[in-house]
């Protein structure tokens, strides 16, 4: 569906940011809503999309466990 967004998990990546967090949401609204920006009367609904998707990635990556993986 998105191919421009990254996997987020090891062991793929190994550190991951707020800011990757972040893109691989914003990306993810801009497939499903067909914006690259909304118009201004969207751009609320848009932002409100990327956080909230942002932080349920963030609670995913935080909560995976990952097997057969050696710290």
């Amino acid at each position: 569906m998105c191919r421009s967004i990254k996997t987020l998990r090891p062991p793929y990546a190994e550190s991951v940011t707020e800011e990757d967090m972040r893109a691989a949401a914003l990306q993810y609204v801009r497939k499903i809503s067909g914006f690259r920006r909304p118009a201004p009367h969207n751009a609320e609904a848009f932002e409100k999309a990327v956080e909230a998707i942002a932080a349920a990635t963030g609670e995913l990556l935080g909560t995976l466990e990952v097997r057969g993986r050696t710290s």
